[in-house]
């Protein structure tokens, strides 16, 4: 049995927590929280403030290590956001954000030049224009990208950080819409049809591998560092207790809520690309199919704009406002307006007026336009989902912080006409863990670690009621 520390940065905090399976089960303890946010600069650009966000996780590994040996250690975050590594393995800072408007410029025009069928048919990759391919697009020109040797996604460059081995986890890897989800492998011939530099793509390495320990951080130095799923949602879609991939989806429900299911083999034909599925690699082997959905960044930006307007409230009591109101108003998560930060109450009063719809009224009617939005989106991508891969669907789990939600969780029973299971909160954390478990010998495989996983919580099921 061991005791592990997981790192998990997501796009607005970081923690670190350390996690005991002596028990059988999953004993989770955070012992660091901290919050970080874009940093956008005069000319508009958006990047990630990378000292900080690494000074924090190593803070944090410093307390979960002060309270006692460790078996190993692994990070992951979110997805598609890379730094720069220069030929002596010097950071090549700032990390840019995928929120930065350049990303769409080059999106477009990447596009339009090359056609999504050919990008598609070997990525399987749901276009979106915070991808890192056009990230890398839209960097061509920039200074880092000319003078790197490597580039690294945002774990494996705090992987490398702490080991100083410079290698990218598959999973992630799979996110940049570069990668070949058959071959697992990267598609080189994509990347020289692009004009992108095909020397500064890392090696790969699948979830569980070694990486090495620790050097050059003093009493942290000979932890022992794997490879967990990095990307958050293969932790996260690690940590579900899924019995039966056949008839069981899963919902990360975050800033992001990414709706899926967990299967053998990619989707990319026509009928896929149709509905932009996308085919992000998950752990042993598998593939996470889904599609994402702008989540509960809607609602946390106006809970934002509204704690900077003096209204202060806890969640329960936004909640039983949005429980008390009639609103039934519906916006388009994903709508382009909704894309960046700032007056986010605002923007959804826009859309609904623009779209001859009332306008919110209260705060909580603006909740309740924000979760049903959601839930709908929920149904119609479900629906999707199972006209591409022939499965039918009769449970959802819902993951993540957004689990923790009930109306939310009701409204999508009610509007999938699935049962809803509800939990685990911290699945990427189990998920992250059950990686290192597996590594170590703890558990034999995925099916193993999901029993003890299941014995670790009581899941509260939502049935539908209503439509």
């Amino acid at each position: 049995m061991g005791r592990y520390i997981a790192v998990d940065l997501g796009a607005t905090s970081g923690r670190v927590a350390l996690v005991d399976t002596n028990s059988g089960t999953f004993d989770i303890n955070v012992v660091h929280r901290f919050p970080h946010e874009v940093i956008t600069n005069d000319d508009g650009g958006m990047r990630w403030d990378w000292q900080y966000i690494l000074k924090e996780s190593i803070a944090g590994i410093e307390k979960a290590a002060a309270l006692g040996p460790v078996t190993s250690l692994a990070i992951d975050s979110w997805a598609v956001d890379y730094g720069f590594l220069d030929s002596s393995g010097k950071e090549l800072l700032p990390i840019r954000s995928y929120r930065d408007p350049r990303n769409q410029v080059a999106f477009e025009a990447t596009l339009a030049k090359y056609g999504k069928e050919r990008i598609y048919q070997t990525t399987g990759i749901q276009f979106l224009s915070l991808n890192s391919i056009y990230q890398l697009m839209a960097a061509k020109e920039d200074p880092n990208y000319v003078g790197a040797a490597q580039f690294l996604l945002v774990p494996d460059f705090m992987n490398h950080a702490l080991t100083g081995v410079a290698s990218t986890e598959i999973t992630n890897a799979s996110t940049t819409q570069l990668l070949d989800t058959k071959s697992r492998t990267w598609d080189y011939e994509l990347i020289e049809l692009l004009g992108l530099r095909a020397d500064i793509f890392p090696a790969l390495h699948e979830p569980g591998s070694d990486l090495g320990v620790i050097r050059g951080h003093g009493s942290l130095d000979g932890i022992k560092v794997v490879a967990t799923g990095s990307h958050d949602t293969a932790s996260a879609v690690a940590g579900a207790p899924i019995e039966n991939a056949e008839i069981e989806a899963y919902l990360s429900s975050g800033t992001w809520s990414l709706l899926g299911i967990e299967s053998s083999v990619p989707f990319r034909g026509s009928d896929a690309f149709a509905i932009n599925l996308t085919n992000e690699l998950g752990v042993e082997n598998t593939v996470r199919v889904l599609k994402n959905i702008t989540g509960l960044w809607i609602f946390e930006e106006c809970r934002r704009t509204w704690r900077e307007e003096g209204f202060t409230p806890e969640l329960t009591e936004l909640i039983a406002l949005a429980e008390n109101s009639t609103f039934k108003s519906v916006i388009d998560p994903n709508n382009l307006l909704f894309a960046t930060p700032g007056d986010m109450p605002h923007k959804v009063a826009r859309f609904c007026r623009e779209s001859n719809q009332p306008e919110p009224q209260s705060h909580g009617d603006y909740i309740r336009c924000i979760f049903i939005s959601l839930a709908l989106a929920y149904k119609k991508t479900l629906e999707e989902i199972e006209e591409v891969t022939g499965k039918k669907i009769t449970k959802i789990h819902i993951l993540g912080g957004g689990s923790q939600i009930h109306l939310l969780n009701q409204m999508a029973a009610d509007a999938t006409g699935c049962v809803i299971s509800a939990g685990p909160t911290e699945s990427t954390l189990i998920g992250n863990v059950a990686m290192q478990a597996i590594a170590s010998g703890e558990f034999a495989n995925l099916s193993e670690a999901r029993n003890a996983i299941r014995k670790s919580l009581a899941p509260k099921l939502f049935v539908p009621q209503k439509h």
